[in-house]
């Protein structure tokens, strides 16, 4: 267990779910509880983490906080509106967790995050300041230019990054104080700062919801763990 300073998490639920054949992904079922639930369940029951940032799209505000009501959540200390890009909704979750020496960024659409995940995530961040877990790649990967392959890197130095995303706060308050243009992760952000980030191994059934096929294939693997 990781039992130094205040370690505040960032949820990060805010996208549209355009990929979801109108469904929304969020509030979506996986095995009887909202995607929602079963990702924030997790964190609620990691024994490091002290207290929990929600973003939220701003029409599942209420419906948050039923589910909170509902889930007797203990650790949510906020539930807010994302904003139009990503790196908007972490900025917003991040200035609900002031006091924080440690934060996690974690994709809401992940529900299939562990404790042991997050508390790794805490011990490889101690030396460096970030870490982030990610996994090997199995497939052979082309960089593509104009319709054509532009190089093939070598597999066995790709990984494919995931979340949790750990961070000291003062790291990654500056990477968002420095944020110009677009990236895809935090840890890009810190990167930019040339800050050194640890990789952990991930989890392969840490998998993103971000099709009807994922949500599937999230409820497959949740009921094989399950048994």
């Amino acid at each position: 267990m990781f039992n130094h300073e205040k370690v505040g998490a960032v949820i990060v639920a805010a996208g549209n779910s355009t990929r979801m054949r109108g469904v929304d992904k969020m509030f979506a079922l996986l095995d009887g509880k909202p995607v929602l639930a079963r990702v924030v369940s997790v964190f609620e029951s990691a024994p490091s983490v002290d207290c929990i940032a929600l973003v939220l799209n701003e029409h599942n505000l209420e419906h948050g906080r039923l589910l909170s009501i509902a889930e007797h959540w203990q650790r949510v200390v906020a539930l807010v509106p994302g904003g139009a890009t990503r790196q908007d909704s972490v900025c917003a979750g991040l200035a609900c967790l002031p006091g924080c020496s440690w934060l996690i960024v974690h994709d809401g659409a992940r529900p299939l995050v562990t404790v042991d995940l997050i508390e790794a995530g805490l011990m490889a961040a101690e030396a460096t300041g970030g870490a982030i877990a990610a996994v090997a790649v199995t497939d052979t990967i082309k960089e593509e230019r104009d319709g054509f392959i532009a190089r093939t890197p070598p597999r066995a130095i790709l990984r494919a990054a995931q979340t949790p995303q750990v961070f000291r706060a003062d790291i990654l308050n500056e990477a968002y104080a420095h944020f110009t243009g677009t990236v895809t992760d935090d840890a890009s952000l810190v990167e930019a700062l040339g800050h050194p980030i640890k990789i952990y191994p991930g989890d392969p059934q840490n998998i993103k919801i971000t099709t009807a096929t994922d949500l599937t294939y999230a409820e497959i693997l949740w009921r094989k763990r399950g048994d």
